[in-house]
């Protein structure tokens, strides 16, 4: 009896063994990571098919070779639904697929401003389930216009400060269109409605469930709700050509709402939308799409079912706001004796006073949410001053240390009517105060925030409508009129602003001077992602368009920028003319010429950014969605270039823009225009072949890919010459860009390669290329093989290069080369700042495979040059972690590297011979997850499963 109940025991204890460790098998990885159209519980979803993401977390940092064979999808209309497994809205059931990234909804229909549930479970290449992921969520936005109930409403009098163009003149000669908006000047006893203050009081039944509110306003707004800022962002909403496209935000303020009496509160300001006409200040141009305006829609649910809509109508309130100038070039004033206290509450009594507002024509763009919206810029970090300097009692000048996009926060003690006016700067001057002559295009003429107190109190200030680059802030203190006494300001600091994305890469390395220019070029990367990728914060402000694919892949390595190019390519979209064009600049706030086929409107290094984004935004995300929205207005583009040229070859362009001549930085001094042009265009038609076939288009596909063989021919014909192995003018981009592009013949490339390092070591390491060869110059010399002249060429401060900027006290990538400044002498321009993808690609080795898209296939391939003895990187892809650590001692060499679940990877492994390859350890061989491809070039090269993995191998001696 004993031996039996003793055998039942232990078949328990095994079962239940057993059952634990299955458990513990489904519990190895769990989706994590969940986002909506590439946010985290996003707001203002206006997609009915949102695209579904997720990463697999590991839970077993030892287990290797995971992949997702299927998955789960639940969305539900509550909560609680979730919680019970019902996805009343979609059960996808098992799906089997390895897809973990832009998974298409295909529930039921989706309703406008309905919150939705959701999460992912998946199972593994064992056909184990994971347990379900934590719970998500997005918000619907508005889907037609009707479900807005809501009115475009302004004020009377706002019209007189929309102010019609009148002229402008700049080095680019440089003009805009009159706008359709015909306004009178105001005159010195009109209301002032540089701002404008818009409130709507409203009553809140009892057990309120949920308050989602839907706004624009133009040209920019800060909400507030019962006296309460809404948000944490700023300079809302994002830019836009406002008569093709105006975009809106929606916001959750359940918690800010009590039963009873509550108010609404907006400040409107011009922002983008209007430009107005300045004698003193700086004003890069003129242009307005009509007077401040806003629209605004408050969704009400209760308990009881019950539904209240409250949406802007002419029962709204006006009055001119506190802010007294407005302009996005020449700063903001704010006179806090004009904000009337309590303005955005329920209980203000003046609101009776106030005039009603008046329905207003729409500014004519098409209102979108979610889907073609940046990130929110936001306040992102604090500079405190690292120096104070008093020049004169009341003159003081503070420098934060760092050049940024930054927005000044302060507190300040004085009479009432006292002033604080603060000048931003790049430069100092001889005699310490600020030097504006990088920060404008004449030079000269300032810009300033300015306060004007309203109390004899501490008071505290931060502007809400104007953003500057720079370094040094100039504070000018002012007495109240009739008192000599002067303000005192107690504290200081710059407020870092810019847009949301998340920051995604790091990198590290044993040469401080790489850590530097890494950081240099992120400062400037930050200083220009606002709701466009700006070319610089101060004198333009404006979407230069070639930095979007030249430094595409320098950006996403650092920041997640699917959502802000997603944007971007809505922009350059709208700003598409009749032709075909997509000029240089989106949106197009100005025309850089009147002339369509003048360079600065026209150059297809620039325009291409509307065909290489989307082919970037698939490599580095797996998203198809941009192709498949915009691709009939591509080919619309390339049809144009294609008309415009003669015998394949394109006659128009900027060129190789800011390369080092014998001439002042201007132009392509060293390259043909046509070369750059018709390299990038036989590009544009490979790409496209590219993403025809992506789309299941083969008849473009072929299409394409014919012509971008003929335009290869026809280029080569133009441009090389045998008799030298090289091509046109033989400087640097000359080389890099048929060498990168693969136009050049296989058979010539290595006397190709040759030449462009003899002539690179020739000129003591220095290079020659613009903007625009730079980056092919990078990618050709590491293709080839020769990342150690990137290392000589960039570890150097001598010559013209990251180096030589930060010798000349640069902490932001400047416009030149040579960081020269004064006019077109930008010290915070990210036009130039590629390196950052080859410290990533080249020195870490994180790279993508372009037959696994969105780093479903990566490449592990780090260059061990230079007197570098370690490197560290990492890049949170849309498939999870990348990590790589190497080491070198002497001919030792370390790699510690980590493959995120449901990926693979090819690892080219520095080593004398796969003899002296170990993992672990151990030898290379005897490891899960490592299959042996080849030896080439002393490069021993792996497939890798996904898994953490430390690799060990003999280098080749020197």
């Amino acid at each position: 009896m004993r031996t039996k109940t003793a055998f039942k025991f232990i078949l328990f204890v095994c079962m239940a063994a057993l059952a634990h460790t299955a458990t513990a098998q489904q519990k190895r990885y769990i989706p994590d990571a969940l986002t909506c159209e590439h946010y985290a519980n996003p707001l203002g979803v206006d997609i009915q098919t949102p695209a579904l993401s997720w990463i697999i977390k590991s839970l077993s940092p030892a287990a290797r070779g995971m992949h997702q064979t299927a998955y789960q999808l639940l969305v539900t209309a509550s909560e609680k639904n979730l919680k019970a497994d019902k996805g009343d809205v979609w059960n996808s059931g098992k799906i089997a697929s390895d897809q973990m990234n832009q998974v298409t909804y295909s529930g039921k229909q989706l309703l406008s401003g309905r919150k939705y549930w959701w999460k992912v479970r998946i199972w593994d290449e064992k056909g184990q389930a994971s347990d379900w992921s934590a719970a998500a969520f997005w918000v619907m936005g508005i889907l037609t216009d009707k479900e807005w109930r809501a009115d475009w409403i302004s004020a009377t009098g706002a019209e007189k400060y929309a102010h019609e163009y009148k002229s402008a003149k700049t080095d680019f000669n440089l003009k805009r269109d009159l706008p359709e908006f015909r306004a009178n000047k105001p005159s010195p006893t009109d209301l002032n409605f540089s701002s404008m203050l818009v409130r709507k009081a409203f009553r809140v039944k009892p057990a309120l469930t949920r308050a989602v509110i839907n706004i624009s306003g133009l040209g920019q707004y800060e909400l507030s709700v019962n006296g309460k800022k809404v948000g944490d962002q700023v300079l809302s909403p994002g830019w836009s050509d406002y008569r093709k496209t105006v975009l809106y935000d929606t916001y959750d303020i359940t918690g800010q709402l009590k039963s009873g009496a509550n108010a609404i509160g907006i400040m409107l300001s011009n922002g983008m939308y209007n430009i107005t006409p300045d004698s003193v200040r700086y004003v890069k141009f003129l242009t307005s799409y009509g007077p401040l305006k806003v629209i605004a829609s408050l969704k009400l649910d209760y308990a009881d079912g019950s539904v209240q809509v409250i949406g802007t109508d002419k029962s709204w309130k006006v009055s001119p706001g506190p802010v007294t100038y407005s302009n996005l070039f020449g700063g903001e004033d704010y006179d806090a004796r004009l904000e009337p206290a309590g303005w955005n509450t329920a209980w203000f009594k003046k609101a009776n006073s106030w005039a009603n507002a008046i329905i207003c024509p729409a500014p004519g763009g098409a209102l979108k949410g979610l889907s073609c919206a940046a990130p929110p810029i936001k306040v992102i970090e604090s500079l405190n001053p690292v120096k104070v300097t008093k020049l004169r009692p009341n003159l003081w000048v503070y420098d934060l240390g760092q050049n940024a996009s930054v927005m000044p926060k302060i507190t300040v003690k004085g009479a009432k009517g006292a002033f604080v006016r603060i000048i931003p700067s790049e430069l100092l001057a001889a005699d310490g105060t600020v030097d504006r002559s990088s920060a404008t295009q004449d030079g000269v003429r300032p810009a300033w925030w300015q306060y004007t107190l309203a109390s004899d109190r501490p008071e505290k200030w931060f502007p809400k409508f104007f953003y500057q680059g720079g370094r040094y802030l100039q504070v000018e203190l002012h007495p109240a009129p009739g008192d000599n006494a002067l303000p005192v300001i107690e504290t200081l600091q710059g407020e870092v602003v810019h847009s949301s994305a998340t920051p995604i890469g790091s990198f590290s390395c044993s040469n401080e001077l790489f850590n530097r220019i890494y950081a240099l070029v992120r400062w400037a990367q930050r200083s220009n992602m606002m709701s466009i990728m700006t070319d610089c914060p101060h004198r333009e402000k404006q979407g230069w368009l070639e930095e979007c694919h030249l430094n595409g892949p320098a950006l996403r390595y650092n920041f997640d920028m699917a959502p802000l190019f997603r944007k971007v390519m809505n922009d350059m979209n709208d700003s598409q003319l009749s032709s075909g064009l997509v000029p240089n600049i989106a949106p197009e706030f100005f025309h850089a010429s009147a002339d369509p086929n003048n360079a600065f409107r026209n150059s297809p290094e620039w325009g291409s950014s509307f065909i290489i984004v989307p082919w970037q935004q698939y490599l580095f995300s797996g998203d198809i969605s941009l192709m498949r929205t915009y691709f009939p207005n591509m080919k619309r583009y390339v049809a144009f270039l294609e008309s415009t040229t003669k015998d394949h070859i394109l006659q128009t362009g900027l060129g190789d823009w800011y390369d080092i001549g014998p001439k002042p930085a201007w132009g392509s001094q060293l390259t043909p225009e046509s070369f750059t042009a018709t390299a990038i265009y036989f590009y544009d038609n490979q790409i496209m072949a590219k993403m025809a076939a992506l789309l299941g288009m083969q008849a473009d596909a072929e299409t394409y890919a014919r012509k971008a063989e003929t335009i290869r021919l026809a280029f080569n014909k133009a441009y090389f010459k045998a008799e030298t192995n090289s091509y046109a003018t033989g400087s640097n981009t000359t080389y890099a860009m048929p060498l990168y592009l693969h136009i050049a013949d296989p058979e010539n490339r290595n006397a190709l390669t040759k030449n462009l390092v003899a002539d690179i070591r020739k000129q003591g390491n220095s290079f020659n290329s613009g903007e625009v060869g730079y980056r092919y110059l990078l990618g050709a010399l590491s293709d080839e093989g020769s990342s150690d002249v990137l290392y000589d060429m960039n570890n150097q401060s001598d010559r013209p290069g990251y180096g030589y900027q930060l010798k000349m006290g640069a902490t932001a990538l400047t416009e030149k080369w040579d960081a020269g400044v004064g006019s077109f002498g930008s010290q915070n321009h990210f036009m130039s700042g590629e390196i950052s993808q080859w410290f990533f690609e080249g020195l870490a080795g994180i790279g993508a495979d372009e037959s696994g898209a969105g780093f479903r296939k990566i490449i592990i391939k780090p260059a061990v040059v230079g007197d570098l003895k370690w490197v560290k990187g990492s890049y949170r892809t849309v498939s999870g972690i990348i990590y790589t650590n190497w080491e070198r001692q002497a001919n030792q060499f370390s790699l510690k590297v980590t493959i995120p679940p449901n990926t693979e990877a090819t690892i080219y492994l520095p080593a004398v011979s796969t003899q002296t390859v170990n993992e672990s350890g151990k030898p290379v061989g005897d490891a899960k997850g490592i299959k042996f491809i080849k030896y080439e070039n002393g490069l021993a090269v792996y497939e890798l499963a996904s898994g953490s993995y430390h690799f060990q191998s003999i280098l080749q001696k020197l």
